[in-house]
């Protein structure tokens, strides 16, 4: 089976693809090398490995290219609010349009599998679960760009698609701008977080789960396709101040403040349940507190210079 993973050099996309070699597929990667990263040099050794430079943008090198993969897995994407919104064309024409050019050039047989995120919830309702079947509300332009791909992407027979839990953990290609991993990283560098909107809501999963259930997918498409599930773990949704709480189990000088100003752009405010795809057989298992440990020890020994985003 051949798999062609877009935007494989990224924070999923290094990771999965060692899963993928792993379990003996051909995997090739696309790719732009915006960030001139090696996440991937640790594969070019497996003779069922390729890589092509490509930005997922140049539609007609796609379309030909798309041709030779049973299995599409787009990640290629600007990921959260922020970013989105300070690259407003680029996010519509990778988040959106991309994606839209790969399902139109697909033949029936092949299969795409689509991580979009669970921000599209918007603001869920206190102490109703977001499903499946829940309206979708985004309010970022992320958040949007994301709900009209994964429309587009059902209109396809042969798909699955994955609404993402905010993932965390190490990766090749590190991240520091997703919230657990960004709270560990505040409480080991600085020892204190100033929280806003400290109330709110999410659902989390390591990054090994991720890679886990796109194999998971794989080898179960026939019973899971043509459908949406919710990817997370049930036992992690915490607020923004639980989650911190969590951390300072262990970080035990990591000091709380709560701010009554600012806002959070993309508004994730809810609780997800994750029963739809635990029902077809597959469940996190990864809890935050041993992917805080995870990243105490990348911390400790990599402690990166960037400005991060103010919660």
């Amino acid at each position: 089976m051949k798999i062609l993973i877009t935007g494989g050099a990224g924070y999923i996309g290094s990771l999965l693809t060692g899963f993928l070699l792993d379990e003996g597929y051909e995997v090739s990667v696309v790719d732009n090398f915006m960030y001139n990263d090696q996440s991937l040099n640790s594969y070019f050794a497996n003779p069922k490995f390729k890589v092509h430079k490509i930005d997922v943008r140049d539609f007609e090198k796609i379309k030909k290219l798309i041709k030779n993969f049973d299995i599409i897995i787009p990640l290629s994407a600007l990921v959260g609010a922020p970013l989105c919104n300070f690259k407003k064309d680029d996010a519509n024409s990778i988040n959106f349009s991309s994606i839209k050019n790969i399902v139109d050039n697909l033949s029936k047989e092949q299969k795409i599998i689509y991580p979009t995120t669970n921000s599209g919830y918007g603001v869920g309702k206190s102490q109703d679960y977001c499903t499946e079947d829940s309206p979708l509300n985004p309010i970022s332009l992320y958040g949007t760009t994301k709900v009209k791909a994964e429309n587009y992407v059902s209109n396809f027979e042969n798909h699955i698609s994955f609404r993402l839990a905010t993932v965390f953990g190490a990766s090749p290609r590190m991240r520091l701008d997703l919230l657990v991993n960004d709270f560990v990283y505040r409480a080991y560098k600085d020892g204190f977080i100033v929280l806003f909107e400290s109330h709110f809501k999410r659902n989390y999963i390591h990054i090994r789960d991720v890679c886990r259930a796109f194999v998971f997918a794989i080898k179960n498409f026939d019973k899971m396709k043509n459908d949406v599930y919710n990817l997370g773990l049930s036992e992690a949704n915490y607020t923004k101040k639980e989650l911190c709480e969590v951390i300072k189990t262990k970080i035990k000088n990591f000091e709380i403040y709560e701010s009554n100003i600012g806002q959070d752009i993309d508004k994730r405010d809810y609780i997800v349940s994750n029963r739809k795809i635990e029902k077809k057989g597959f469940k996190a298992t990864i809890n935050v507190l041993t992917g805080i440990d995870e990243l105490l020890k990348l911390y400790s020994v990599f402690l990166p210079n960037q400005n991060m985003r103010n919660f």
